[in-house]
């Protein structure tokens, strides 16, 4: 994912407006909305002034991609509750996944136990006199 639009997603994640940013970085609202287009090189300064307004960690934004935080934002009209929900939604997905191994691995080993229990009372019932 070009940078520009890293930077546009994580400002819509942040619930920032370009108005917002631009106010933050003492630039026009057009010369920010330049970066977010990929139309002008920005300075390492001036993104390293942009990723500490977006509380993330500059080497954080340079290492991101679209498998990661991003693709929780769809298309341009995804509002912030959108995201949240789908988020929140995966996530339960993940949990549920996670329990119904937990599920899978208790039931084994109940039948691992039943058969241990099982085998031990055949061996009880031979070892008892007069059998």
């Amino acid at each position: 994912m070009e940078l520009s639009k890293k930077l546009k997603s994580i400002r819509k994640l942040r619930n920032f407006t370009q108005e917002t940013v631009a106010e933050k970085l003492g630039i026009s609202t057009y010369s920010y909305a330049k970066i977010e287009r990929g139309e002008t090189d920005v300075k390492y300064s001036r993104l390293q002034q942009i990723a500490k307004i977006m509380e993330i960690e500059l080497e954080d934004l340079f290492s991101m991609d679209d498998k990661k935080v991003f693709n929780l934002i769809g298309d341009n009209n995804t509002s912030i509750e959108q995201v949240g929900i789908k988020y929140e939604q995966e996530k339960t997905q993940l949990i549920i996944e996670q329990q119904q191994k937990e599920i899978d691995y208790l039931k084994l080993l109940n039948n691992q136990l039943t058969q241990q229990i099982n085998d031990l009372r055949e061996m009880i019932n031979m070892l008892k006199p007069g059998k």
